[in-house]
């Protein structure tokens, strides 16, 4: 056994070891709105139910380890005291992984994920309309844990509202656990899939992916791609060069087809195995 004090090694490797040992986490896909009305959604992993009278989550917005900054989240909730909690399942997961990408104050991570914004009844907060359920909360508190990199902030919700959606309750109104399929935050890439255990999914792009509001319509549409499959589609940085979709196009001249639905199915393929840039050439071949 290695032993050591938080204080003996760096933040960044403290991070790493409690996201690793305190695993899998849920996820609060919090959505907010800044003084001006634009909306933000984020998803944050410090999260978990504390009380159910009254019924109060708890999520920490940390901030950065690399510059001590923080995110437009905390930002928006110290002005508004108003959040939407969206909880996320396997369907909707790789869109989630996307909209934690850390696109400037000015966009809209509802449209770069491919995201429904809802109107909430009691917050000013858009709910996700994909969420299979959906917290609107007022904030009771912000308690910061600290001022350098790493700090959490201790935000507490209070329920006004919830929403759950029909297909995910069972006949005498409880949560189907089976049908809700949630998944979890672990450490690295990691994620867990509550019935099915740990899958990967690489991390946003630093340098920003085009979004699912940069797909062609003509494949946003599509009736077999799925809106996992579009967020791992809008998690790149630029599509294929043509030339290089041309080559790919002469090695797998099998793959060249007109018929959508048998291309959309091929490039589905490519995703399942994480090849998003196959995925994208056989998307863009003519």
């Amino acid at each position: 056994m290695i032993s050591f004090n938080p204080s003996d090694i760096s933040t960044k490797k403290l991070h790493g070891y409690l996201l690793s040992a305190v695993a899998p986490r849920p996820i609060a896909f919090a959505s907010t709105v800044d003084a001006e009305g634009n909306p933000n959604l984020s998803p944050f992993s410090f999260f978990n139910v504390f009380s159910a009278n009254p019924p109060i989550l708890i999520f920490s917005p940390a901030r950065r380890v690399r510059d001590n900054t923080t995110k437009h989240t905390l930002e928006n909730i110290l002005k508004t005291k108003e959040v939407v909690i969206n909880v996320v399942n396997y369907k909707m997961v790789h869109q989630m992984s996307l909209a934690s990408t850390e696109y400037g104050k000015d966009v809209n991570e509802f449209k770069k994920a491919g995201f429904t914004m809802l109107k909430s009844d009691k917050v000013k907060p858009f709910r996700v309309a994909e969420s299979p359920v959906q917290f609107e909360c007022k904030v009771n508190e912000v308690i910061a844990l600290g001022n350098e990199g790493g700090a959490g902030n201790l935000v507490i919700c209070e329920v006004i509202k919830l929403h759950i959606h029909k297909e995910f309750l069972n006949e005498d109104e409880t949560i189907n656990q089976q049908k809700l399929d949630l998944v979890a935050r672990a450490g690295g890439s990691l994620y867990s899939r509550a019935k099915e255990g740990f899958f990967e999914i690489p991390k946003p792009l630093t340098s920003l992916g085009i979004g699912v509001d940069a797909i062609p319509l003509e494949i946003k549409d599509s009736i077999i791609l799925t809106g996992n499959d579009l967020g791992m589609l809008g998690n790149v940085d630029s599509l294929p060069k043509p030339k290089d979709v041309n080559k790919f196009a002469k090695e797998h001249p099998e793959l060249l087809i007109e018929n959508k639905v048998k291309k959309h199915t091929f490039a589905k393929a490519f995703l399942a195995k994480n090849d998003v840039i196959s995925a994208w050439k056989v998307l863009l071949m003519k």
